[in-house]
């Protein structure tokens, strides 16, 4: 008698010992689906896209090269990148620029894939310091991010610029400036007006305009020096002065100042 309760005591522990080992692995499976790993995102780079720089700037006008390599345990179902301003001001003749872009290139829509895509940069948006950020979903919902910064420049930029304040009208006056033009100098134009001026006895109008090629042409760094002739004739007064730079690849900066011009 004592031996047939233990065979059935046994019998027992065995069917809910089996139970508990067969609901932990449905659990475990059902576990496994919600705690897989997230995506893991290493070298995350990007750069100047014209050689695939991997230092954190890139020009306006030019393009952005992107890259990143990607470990998944689950399929990849998207990727995204998200780039917008952090206090840049918006200057005249430019516009706000935020970009946001999802892949789904069936290259990418597979375990492991290597990210490297290239994106324009409009010309009309502000110089300054942007903030960028590659997001990697996988198809069981996981999600992984990383970000940096990136410093947009002007392609062409005036620096240590010096010139006189004021002049007498038959002398001559002296300005000079650092360019800095990474698509290379094309020319530099002068333009000095002035508005609504009286015209005296003897006088003319002076009207200056002059485009400078010659040692600057293709030039991606150069120093502008003159000495400007103002006429003998030209009535004394408040003068605008405008230096445009142009690049090889017609993008153009400009800076303006103005001078007095004194009689004789």
């Amino acid at each position: 008698m004592k031996t047939n309760i233990m065979k059935s005591n046994f019998k027992f522990l065995a069917i809910i010992t089996f139970l508990g080992l067969f609901l932990h692995s449905c659990s475990s499976d059902d576990d496994g689906v919600s705690d897989a790993s997230a995506p893991v995102i290493t070298n995350f780079e990007f750069g100047e896209g014209s050689d695939h720089s991997t230092e954190p700037f890139a020009y306006k006008g030019s393009d952005l090269h992107l890259e990143a390599e990607i470990n998944a345990e689950g399929i990849v179902s998207s990727i995204s990148i998200d780039i917008h301003a952090d206090d840049v001001q918006v200057g005249e003749g430019e516009v706000e620029w935020d970009y946001e872009n999802t892949y789904t290139n069936a290259s990418y829509l597979v375990i492991n894939p290597t990210f490297h895509e290239h994106i324009d940069i409009p010309s009309n948006i502000p110089a300054g310091e942007y903030h960028i950020v590659l997001t990697v979903t996988d198809e069981l919902g996981n999600s992984t991010e990383v970000e940096g910064h990136l410093e947009i420049l002007d392609p062409i930029a005036i620096s240590e610029f010096s010139m006189d304040t004021t002049v007498q009208r038959g002398s001559d006056f002296h300005v000079e400036f650092m360019i800095d033009a990474v698509n290379g100098i094309h020319n530099i134009r002068v333009d000095i007006h002035a508005h609504d001026f009286t015209i005296g006895e003897g006088e003319v109008e002076w009207d200056y305009e002059e485009i400078f090629e010659d040692g600057f042409h293709e030039e991606i760094e150069a120093e502008f020096h003159k000495h400007i002739d103002v006429p003998l004739t030209a009535p004394a007064g408040e003068y605008h002065v405008l230096f445009t730079v142009e690049d090889e690849d017609g993008n153009t900066t400009a800076y303006e100042t103005h001078i007095d011009v004194t009689e004789s």
